[in-house]
């Protein structure tokens, strides 16, 4: 498949309008749940459950601790809509394919996006099972031209240039690392980097990511944010962290150690995540629109 896809608004329209007709109710709220963090979706309520393969335009997820699936229902008495694992661009699809849910979740009203993923540390001071709060990124490939939004703009849909200064919401981290210091969790902030994979970084690499500002790696997220902010909904993304890379004394990390770290990092996250959604009104979904650019 190309890096690049024109996939036509009435996709997008047919995709929103088959869960319509399925949704027990409206979400406001969405989650995406990234490696090995897929058991989060176990504590959604009332739960509908369908395979991506299921709905119009959705791509597959084909790697291990991502099971494809979207489960639909309550948390914290929040209606909400989950992506119980993501397709990521080295799977071969366009980076506008790897984002077709997110675009789906606007049109169905999500206005908060919370997003999970498993990450390498690369701040020496983190340790595996830590969560970090992404405060910023710097999208790696996006800024090769790999940018979800490239192609025609919808207007309506958002604004030809998103402003990203403010892309993960100030006072949604503000309510997280409260809810952090209330648990007892180790929670940081720091700048998340993203690398296309699926190779993972060479030592040299690693100390490259450092220089230029990076506390985690990963190679998800960052486009769904663009995506996210584009059309307007609030942002907030969690890093789990599997591993800590150290370039002087380099232990190669595995997919097998992403997923075992995700068995300590799942009921971490979900504590955090229940505590904002526990925080928020129920009312959040009626807020007005934030106004295009």
């Amino acid at each position: 498949m190309h890096v690049h896809e024109a996939i036509a608004r009435v996709e997008y329209e047919a995709a929103a309008a088959w869960l319509r007709e399925r949704l027990p109710s409206l979400p406001h709220i969405g989650l995406v749940l990234g490696s090995g963090l897929a058991a989060l979706a176990e504590a959604v309520e009332e739960a509908v459950v369908w395979p991506f393969l299921e709905i119009p335009g959705f791509p597959a997820a084909t790697v291990e601790g991502h099971p494809g699936r979207v489960v639909a229902g309550r948390l914290e008495r929040h209606p909400v809509l989950v992506l119980q694992g993501r397709a990521h661009f080295y799977e071969g699809y366009s980076v506008q394919r790897i984002t077709f849910p997110i675009r789906v979740m606007q049109l169905l009203g999500v206005r908060i996006l919370i997003l999970t993923n498993a990450a390498g540390g690369l701040n020496p001071a983190f340790r595996p099972g830590d969560v970090m709060i992404v405060r910023d990124h710097i999208g790696l490939p996006g800024m090769m031209g790999m940018n979800p939004l490239r192609g025609p703009n919808e207007a309506d849909w958002g604004p030809r240039f998103p402003e990203l200064s403010r892309a993960y919401d100030p006072a949604l981290r503000a309510l997280t690392r409260e809810v952090g210091e209330a648990e007892g969790l180790p929670v940081h902030e720091g700048v998340y980097v993203m690398l296309a994979g699926p190779s993972f970084e060479t030592p040299a690499e690693v100390r490259f990511l450092r220089m230029i500002g990076a506390d985690a790696v990963g190679m998800s997220t960052v486009p769904e944010v663009i995506v996210a902010c584009h059309g307007g909904m609030r942002v907030l993304a969690l890093s789990g962290i599997s591993n800590v890379l150290n370039p002087e004394a380099f232990e190669p990390p595995t997919h097998e150690e992403v997923l075992h770290a995700g068995r300590v990092l799942a009921p971490r996250l979900l504590t955090l995540i229940r505590g904002v959604l526990r925080r928020l009104p129920l009312e959040i979904g009626l807020d007005p629109p934030k106004p295009s650019i």
